[in-house]
């Protein structure tokens, strides 16, 4: 059944690509970008694929109270909240307000639209469904990416408590939980520290944590090929059943499984 689909964070990365191979497959996209300059290039990529029919492009910026009011003017059928940015660094020092920053644009502001479409529907009387792009990290946190992993644990529970209170009204969640694939965004959250690090200031050495970072991204684990969860996105958003949380690539769903169950026994 063809669906429409509002998506958030469509001017690149995972929401971009989802877009495309949900658009070939029939459904009707609107993919939304945070900038007006994403606007221009996306509608002649989209041209020049020949889907101008099926994807119409929009800026949604959610910082901009206005561009959420013309959102929830829109009509679809389901709302995917993938649009994110993330802050990195050692939590002890990380200066706070980059804490709460990473929380308005992770947390506050996907509820702020997810609130205002729901509710729409509630009234209406429509059965919709909202996934929200999570993380591996929603499940686990590995030090040093503490304040990004942080909101997406804040998404796990704000999904699970709106799968309960809306499933009287035919309204479904759905969280989607990549692995580290490579599409630049891990790579530029990994730069974010080094615009406040300071040696002669803070605890944690610029290249003691920028080691870390490369380390991790030069293992397998740390460079996934993204087509594999485009793939499954493009399965898992218009689908009308399926699991409430997808993490993916497996290796890594047994991973966190393993994770979480080790935490029952960990000890200070």
């Amino acid at each position: 059944m063809t669906k429409t689909i509002l998506i958030t964070g469509a001017g690149s990365g995972f929401g971009k690509g989802a877009a495309i191979g949900m658009a070939r497959n029939g459904h009707n996209i609107i993919a939304t970008v945070h900038v007006s300059s994403q606007v221009t290039p996306l509608r002649e990529e989209v041209a020049a694929l020949g889907l101008s029919d099926r994807i119409r492009v929009e800026r949604l910026d959610l910082t901009d109270a206005y561009d959420i009011k013309q959102a929830l003017k829109w009509d679809f059928d389901i709302l995917w909240n993938n649009a994110g940015m993330g802050e990195a660094g050692p939590v002890w020092e990380i200066p706070i307000e980059l804490v709460r920053n990473n929380y308005e644009i992770n947390v506050f502001l996907p509820l702020v639209l997810t609130q205002g479409v729901v509710q729409k529907w509630v009234r209406a009387g429509k059965a919709g469904k909202v996934v929200f792009t999570s993380s591996m990290g929603g499940l686990f946190t590995p030090a040093n990416w503490g304040t990004y992993v942080s909101t997406k644990h804040a998404l796990e529970s704000i999904a699970e408590a709106l799968q309960q209170e809306l499933a009287a009204y035919g309204i479904k969640i759905q969280t989607i939980n990549p692995g580290a694939y490579y599409t630049g965004y891990n790579e530029t959250m990994a730069d974010n520290p080094f615009r406040w690090l300071d040696d002669e200031v803070n605890f944690t050495k610029r290249a003691d944590l920028r080691k870390g970072f490369d380390d991790f991204f030069a293992t397998p684990e740390g460079k996934m090929d993204p087509q594999e969860m485009i793939d499954r996105m493009i399965e898992i958003v218009p689908a009308d059943d399926g699991k409430f949380r997808n993490v993916v690539p497996k290796v890594i769903e047994d991973m966190l499984k393993d994770h979480q169950l080790q935490a029952w026994e960990s000890r200070i």
